[in-house]
Parts: structure tokens; C-alpha cells; sequence
């Protein structure tokens, strides 16, 4: 006589014994895919409608399957469905639930399915919808430097290199510059999508099935633009995953970048900015302090999203060819990385709302620290002076100025002419910041004009708000 499966387990068949609650508990992956719940469902009411055109199942049957998954889902979102470790996945939660609510018909909605292709539909669902989410979060983030930039449209403030002053740029130019980041930042999600965007469903195991199922039509239900051409690579493929987590850290780098600079800025030595108090912490030990925190955060869990992309280029990097269960490491990174990129992104938003920037600090320092030597190097070139000979001169002006505690301002016509008898009375309109922002007049320069035509031009291409 046959022994009866004592497992309880819907793949048990083979297997005579129970698995063991240790090994239970550690192959469980329930407690955290249960976020899927929708689009596993989502998928299993697609292919049973897939099945039912195809007359694999019966139209009653299908109908019996479909009902039997929208009640489900209906308790999940209502908070009345138990979830089971014992199930081990998402999968089994689902369609183990289908059985006790329609009967043995439900064990039918896995017909030409595995659950290595159902995961990867799964989470191509899920991802395509995030994607759109954090596309969102961007535009937003997006829209409040354009509207800074016009507010802050004439804030001078000195430009750094090396952390050092430089030269005089526009604040509205500073926040364009993090603007054209974040907008390449949003054409790659943007064009992830289409590789995130392709039905996995009917890959199976990772031969693909012997029953007549129409991939196509499952595409078209779920709005999917494509199918999947290789069964193996479809169930072992997590590359979209990986291109989802790197562009993610692309934007938390630019987050970070960003958070570095108003972190410096809030600082008394800078006093460029002051962050709303909503957006700031206190000292539990230093009743004076006002801490830049969320900033601050925002650049600490930018490492922590760079994190998961290694952890997914490892989990990825010996895997042998089709599915291999190692796969099941992938989700906890991703989830991670969509909750910390949307958190980041709409905080970061608010606090850039509620921060207010100290234009008389901003143009004082922008006039201090020599940052128009340049112009006054290029003032010679227009003279006549080959550019390595006014670059020359100009610094020995600056070593000057510095041993005997003298600005440009200071200096005497005099004083200039000592150096060049190319200087004349017009040296001073080249020292004024605001004439030496409005010289830089080359494409994508900080003139005014210029910052005033990408505004225009931004303005043009925006997506109306809702």
C-alpha cells in the first residue's frame, strides 16, 4: 500500500516525512514577500482567465477560482486573513487559501505554472508600480528647485572646488545643477521600465510548459508590453532588480551630495541657511543645539542602499543557470531599497520646502576669498595678454593682497598698474560678483540669462500639478 503524504506540504507528494520546524522556519520567506499579496493575486486572475480561454479550465471552474481570489484579497486589505509560516511563501499562503475557500478546482489555478516563474511575475508587478512611484517622488523634488530657483533667482553665492571658493555662481544655478541630476535620474528609471516591463509568466520551472497556454493574451491582461523569449534566463533573471537597486543608489547619491552641502551650510561658520525647526533635532545634553538630523540621515542610509545593491550583485554573481532558491535573498534588498528611496525622497522634499537661505551671507561671501580672480585674469586676455601670463600675474596680485591684508578692493589703481600697465580705471566693474556671474555666458554658464532661459525652458516641459 502507498503511504499517505504526511507533510501537509502542496509540493509534498514525494516526501514522507515533515519538514523539519527549524528548516520551516528557515526557508520561510511569508514574513516579508507578504507585501506581494496583490499582485500574486493580480497574476493568478490573469492566468486563470489565460487558462479558461485556452480550455485548460472550464469556464465555471475559472469563474469558481477568480471569486474564490478576489475574497481573498478582500480579506487581506480588510485585515481579517491569518497568515501561516507554515506556508512558506506568499504562493502557498494564496493558493492554499483558494483550496479551503473553493475546493480541490483551486489546486487548479497552478496548472502550467511554477513558482519560479509566478515569483517573477510578482515582483515585475510590483517594481513596474514602485518604479512609477519613485518617478513621482523625483518630479516633485524636481518641481520645488524650479520653484526655488525663480524665488532665489538673483541669490549670489560663492561656487566651490576642492571645498574651496572659487568663483560667483547663482544659487538658482546650484539648484539646477541638482535638478539636471535628478532628471537623468529619472530617465533611467524611466527606461528600466521596459526591461521590468516584459511578462515572465509561462517560463514555468525553466523549460517552459507542454500545455497550450497564450503568453500573449496573460500580457495583455496584466498590461505588460512583451513576453519573455528564454524560459531559463526568465526564472533566473533578477538583472532589472539589480538595475532598479543601482539606480536607487544613483539617487541617494545625489540626495547625499545635496545633504552634504545644506549639512555645511546650517553650520554657524557658514550661516547660508536655516532649516526650518520641524526638520531639525536638539542635543539631549546641549540646550543650544539645532541639528541638521534628517539630512543627515538621508546621507547615512545612502550607504545602506548601496549595500543592497552589493548584496544583490553577490547573491547574483555564482548563481548556476535557471532558478536556484537563492533567489529568495532578493526581495528583502529590493523592498528595502523602494521603502528608503521614497522615505528619502519625500522628506528630503519637505525639508528643502521649509528651509530658508540667507541671500546677504550667501552674495558677502561670494565677494570674499579672491573668487573673482579669474575674472580679472580673463580681463588681461581681453587685452592682450596670453591667458598663462594674466594667470600668472593675477596670482602674484592675490600673494600681494595676502601678505599685506588687502582685498582686490583695497588695492589703488596704482597698486594695480605696479603689475600690469594694462590695468586701468575699468578694473573695477570686472570686481563687482554680480558682473562676474553675468560674463559666464558660455552654454550652460551661471549667467542670468542663461539661468533665465533653462527655467523657461524647464517651465515648458513640466507636467502640469494635479
Amino acid at each position: 500500500m502507498i503511504p499517505i503524504n504526511k507533510t501537509k506540504k502542496l509540493w509534498g507528494g514525494r516526501f514522507k516525512e515533515p519538514t523539519d520546524r527549524l528548516v520551516e522556519a528557515f526557508t520561510a520567506s511569508v514574513q516579508y514577500d507578504r507585501r506581494l499579496y496583490r499582485y500574486d493575486i493580480e497574476g493568478s486572475v490573469a492566468h486563470t482567465r489565460m487558462l479558461v480561454k485556452q480550455g485548460i479550465l472550464k469556464k465555471k471552474e475559472g469563474t469558481l477560482i477568480i471569486t474564490g481570489l478576489k475574497k481573498i484579497l478582500k480579506d487581506i486589505q480588510e485585515e481579517t486573513f491569518t497568515f501561516r509560516t507554515g506556508d512558506e511563501d506568499i504562493h502557498m499562503v494564496i493558493e492554499r487559501a483558494l483550496i479551503r475557500a473553493v475546493g480541490d478546482v483551486g489546486g487548479k489555478v497552478h496548472t502550467g505554472r511554477s513558482r519560479n516563474d509566478q515569483i517573477a511575475l510578482d515582483i515585475r508587478l510590483y517594481l513596474r508600480d514602485e518604479i512609477r512611484e519613485v518617478l513621482a517622488r523625483i518630479a516633485a523634488l524636481k518641481d520645488t528647485l524650479v520653484d526655488l530657483a525663480k524665488a532665489e533667482f538673483d541669490t549670489v553665492m560663492p561656487g566651490y572646488t576642492h571645498l574651496q571658493k572659487a568663483q560667483p555662481v547663482l544659487l538658482s544655478h546650484y539648484l539646477l545643477a541638482y535638478w539636471e541630476m535628478l532628471d537623468r535620474d529619472g530617465q533611467r528609471l524611466a527606461d528600466s521600465l521596459k526591461r521590468v516591463n516584459v511578462l515572465p509568466l509561462g517560463a514555468a520551472a525553466l523549460a517552459g510548459t507542454g500545455l497550450p497556454l497564450d503568453r500573449h493574451y496573460t500580457a495583455e491582461l496584466l498590461g505588460f508590453e512583451g513576453v519573455s523569449r528564454n524560459s531559463m534566463d526568465t526564472v533566473g533573471d533578477r538583472d532589472f532588480v539589480a538595475e532598479f537597486i543601482f539606480t536607487a543608489s544613483v539617487v541617494m547619491m545625489h540626495l547625499s551630495r545635496f545633504c552634504e552641502d545644506l549639512i555645511l551650510w546650517s553650520t554657524e561658520e557658514f550661516g547660508f541657511i536655516e532649516i526650518a525647526d520641524a526638520y531639525t533635532t536638539g542635543s539631549s545634553i546641549m540646550p543650544q543645539k539645532k541639528n541638521p538630523d534628517v539630512a543627515e540621515l538621508v546621507r547615512g542610509k545612502t550607504g545602506r542602499v548601496y549595500g543592497h545593491l552589493v548584496t544583490l550583485l553577490t547573491l547574483m554573481k555564482g548563481l548556476p543557470m535557471s532558478y536556484n532558491r537563492d533567489l529568495q535573498e532578493d526581495k528583502e534588498p529590493l523592498f528595502d531599497t523602494v521603502d528608503t528611496v521614497k522615505a528619502c525622497l519625500d522628506v528630503f522634499t519637505a525639508m528643502l520646502h521649509h528651509t530658508r537661505f540667507n541671500r546677504e551671507r550667501m552674495l558677502k561671501e561670494a565677494a570674499r576669498g579672491f573668487a573673482v580672480a579669474t575674472d580679472v585674469a580673463e580681463y588681461l586676455t581681453r587685452k592682450g595678454i596670453p591667458f598663462r601670463e594674466a594667470h600668472r600675474i593675477v596670482g602674484r596680485i592675490v600673494g600681494y593682497c595676502l601678505e599685506n591684508d588687502k582685498s582686490f578692493d583695497d588695492l589703488t589703481l596704482k597698486e594695480w598698474r605696479k603689475f600690469d600697465r594694462k590695468f586701468t580705471q575699468d578694473i573695477r566693474a570686472a570686481l563687482a560678483v554680480e558682473t562676474s556671474v553675468d560674463a559666464r555666458m558660455t552654454a550652460g554658464g551661471t549667467a542670468r540669462e542663461l539661468v533665465r532661459r533653462r527655467i523657461e525652458e524647464i517651465e515648458r516641459q513640466r507636467e502640469p500639478k494635479a
